[in-house]
């Protein structure tokens, strides 16, 4: 959410459904701290959710904002009352994370988007307390030239474990005449070593096309941070922000998910791909 003043907080509403009659909290559910955590001064956005098994809670990463750029800060909580924060854990310029539901070797597994020169492309990195991070690695590389996905890529909800690997939804930016477009592209991940991308679609799956999606505070842009898993284990309800104005809904199929990138997805051998 955003206040008037522009700065925004994290808000939860509530549904016994996931489809409407939402409860929204009156007052924000986590609010920027600047007295203590300074890169909030602006205000925190972007939250991926994971409930992590072994903590017995939900990790949230977040972008933290400040005059030093947007930055990824990690709170913890078990019900969305009180919260357990961590602060910054990826400096600035950096964004769209999420942290691996277990731990891969022992280590913990935060996926993230730095921004370095023109490009914008997916990392990796492990730690073994969440706070002070390493062994970062490239595992997706924004493409160039005339792509959907050129020059700048990110998560966007967090990866689905399944048997055949870690799904990944990830949105691309195309700039052209007439400003950017958000949409979003699929890949699939190694389980045991989630820096190795397995598959990826040349083309993207979901894009800007109702008028809710194509006009609003910024134009063309879709940008799913959440999403949940029916107990089917195959309907998912993905949960994103349309025109950066209002929030809408998609469903979809893991398995259909899977099946497209095995059939049209291609493999890969090294992140430039």
């Amino acid at each position: 959410m955003e206040d008037r003043r522009g700065h925004s907080h994290l808000c939860a509403a509530r549904s016994s459904n996931g489809i409407d009659h939402w409860q929204i909290d009156a007052q924000p559910t986590l609010a920027p701290d600047p007295d203590h955590f300074p890169d909030e001064l602006w205000g925190i956005e972007d939250p991926r959710i994971t409930y992590v098994p072994e903590l017995g809670q939900y990790a949230i990463t977040y972008t933290a904002y400040a005059n030093g750029g947007p930055c990824v800060a990690l709170a913890l909580t078990k019900d969305f009352h009180s919260f357990e924060r961590y602060g910054v854990i990826m400096q600035p310029e950096d964004k769209d994370a999420a942290l691996l539901p277990h731990r891969i070797n022992g280590q913990w597994a935060l996926i993230h988007r730095p921004l370095g020169g023109l490009n914008a492309h997916m990392w990796l990195s492990y730690s073994s307390d969440l706070r002070n991070w390493g062994g970062h690695k490239k595992i997706l590389e924004a493409r160039l030239g005339g792509w959907w996905d050129a020059n700048k890529i990110g998560l966007s909800s967090p990866p689905i474990e399944t048997s055949q690997g870690w799904l990944v939804i990830y949105h691309g930016v195309k700039d052209n005449a007439s400003g950017c477009i958000y949409r979003l592209g699929l890949a699939l991940f190694d389980l045991n070593e989630p820096e190795r991308c397995l598959k990826r679609g040349d083309e993207w799956v979901f894009a800007p096309e109702q008028p809710y999606e194509q006009y609003g505070d910024v134009d063309k842009v879709i940008f799913p941070c959440g999403h949940t898993l029916a107990s089917d284990g195959d309907t998912l309800r993905i949960y994103y922000g349309a025109a950066d104005t209002s929030i809408a809904m998609a469903t979809g199929s893991v398995r259909a998910m899977l099946q497209w990138l095995q059939e049209r997805g291609k493999e890969q051998s090294d992140p430039n791909l």
